[in-house]
């Protein structure tokens, strides 16, 4: 591993105000579970459409069902080593933005400014008919009724989580403010995603065609492993880790220019 962290500090040394790409990888430490391994969510139910989430109640009853499962373990959960060692090699200058496809908040909750939450927020509730926002925990007491999706206490439109569903379009705005900042970084660091989503697996080609270095860091293989100046198998909380320690042992960096 030694070779591999010398590696990273390097690249990180070399290109600071790098733009960090997370995925589900990130957040198992903290109990989170991912979507696409063996016993993961996809394997476990079939997604509930948006389209069959607005038409159909018995969908939005099962939908919630899962939410609520998912509330349960994220209630507790807390930023693993990884996000936590993010936010520092942030605070040192080594990292600008981070864009996250994960939906659990722990890179806000350790402490990360720059987020990019591109499929939204599972903390907080929206309503889809006066858009007024509540906090998850708020909610978790409309859902002791497994056979009813919970409505909006003022105006009774349907409630969701400010997450995108499939068939749902994500925030033009966030997806632009995440094309920029790949496109404007001199590297790219996509951490624990399997760049099989997209369009966050787009994001690679941005960077790379704006001439920065691409690094992926992923327990699995990706389809973009060939194209990454730079890749590496393993858990994510200890590699994090050894970089920040070597990182915070190097002088701190100049800060690259906005």
């Amino acid at each position: 591993m030694d070779a591999e962290i010398n590696a990273l500090v390097d690249e990180l040394r070399k290109n600071p105000g790098a733009a960090v790409l997370t995925g589900a990888g990130i957040s198992t430490d903290s109990g989170i579970p991912d979507y696409r391994s063996q016993g993961g969510l996809w394997e476990r139910y079939r997604p509930v459409s948006f389209r069959d989430f607005l038409n159909c109640e018995a969908s939005r009853a099962e939908y919630w069902r899962r939410k609520k499962e998912f509330y349960t373990v994220l209630i507790r959960a807390q930023p693993s080593p990884a996000h936590l060692a993010l936010t520092h090699l942030q605070s040192l200058g080594y990292i600008r933005t981070v864009i996250t496809q994960n939906i659990d908040g722990l890179h806000q909750l350790a402490g990360t400014h720059h987020v990019l939450e591109i499929h939204g927020t599972a903390r907080v509730i929206v309503c889809l008919g006066c858009a007024q926002e509540f906090d998850f925990e708020s909610v978790l007491p409309l859902l002791r009724d497994d056979r009813a999706a919970p409505r909006c206490p003022d105006c009774g439109d349907l409630l969701k989580p400010d997450t995108v569903s499939f068939g749902q379009a994500l925030d033009p705005e966030k997806l632009h403010l995440a094309v920029r900042a790949v496109q404007s970084c001199r590297l790219l660091i996509c951490a624990g995603t399997s760049l099989a989503v997209e369009p966050a697996a787009s994001l690679p080609h941005y960077a790379l065609r704006a001439g920065a270095r691409v690094v992926i860091l992923n327990r699995d293989a990706t389809p973009l492993d060939g194209l990454a100046h730079r890749f590496s198998r393993g858990e994510l909380s200890p590699l994090f880790k050894a970089l920040e320690e070597a990182l915070s042992r190097a002088h701190r960096p100049r800060k690259p220019m906005l």
